[in-house]
């Protein structure tokens, strides 16, 4: 059985500073008919488990702990007795969502996740969060963003635990150097390529001026 990807659109709210607005967050599932990873639980458990149909879950992998991409996260280990991991760095940002709750394991900069016959690279890609993480894999010719990377540019750093100098330095580093033709399946909005993305990052480098 070859592995590919499955998604699902959640819809709900991001809180952040005192601020809350409306969002749409994409869900990645990833692996063949009888396992599957899922990238990211946001908002509504039973969209996701409607993805995940039959199939056992191996893993629930956060790209960062902004609350709309883990608020139901702990619901959603419960559900399918999966673990959840993240990179260790976010736990700042995951204990504003889920304070009587920890993750169940760390993700860690090139460890590899494998599922359904193929391979997720962890890329620590820090600057829209500090534990930010990116997902590659060589296989499938994709890289999972998050909010890292989006259709357009980086994502956005004007909030606590973000800083603009340095999700450009992650983006040119890890993600710009994978091949041109590597599809960005992003956390909210369309997707995108490497390819074409990676004309634009002198003038993200230019408002660092």
């Amino acid at each position: 059985m070859m592995a590919h990807i499955d998604h699902a659109v959640t819809v709900g709210t991001f809180s952040l500073d005192n601020e809350t607005f409306d969002v749409d967050n994409n869900v990645w599932v990833v692996g063949d008919d009888l396992e599957c990873v899922v990238i990211d639980a946001p908002h509504n458990v039973e969209a996701i488990l409607d993805v995940i149909g039959t199939r056992k879950v191996k893993a629930i992998l956060v790209t960062h702990a902004h609350d709309d991409h883990i608020r139901v996260a702990p619901e959603l280990s419960r559900a399918t007795g999966a673990p959840v991991l993240m990179h260790p760095d976010d736990l700042v940002l995951w204990q504003h969502t889920h304070p009587e709750t920890s993750p169940d394991g760390e993700l860690s900069d090139e460890q590899v996740i494998e599922v359904g016959g193929t391979e997720l690279h962890v890329l620590h890609t820090p600057g829209h969060a500090p534990g930010a993480v990116c997902f590659h894999s060589p296989d499938l010719g994709v890289v999972f963003t998050g909010d890292t990377l989006f259709h357009g540019g980086p994502g956005a750093t004007g909030r606590s635990y973000s800083d603009f100098g340095t999700i450009v330095d992650s983006i040119a580093d890890r993600l710009l150097t994978l091949p041109p033709e590597t599809l960005v399946h992003t956390g909210h909005g369309e997707s995108t390529t490497i390819g074409a993305e990676s004309p634009q990052l002198e003038e993200w480098r230019a408002r660092l001026n």
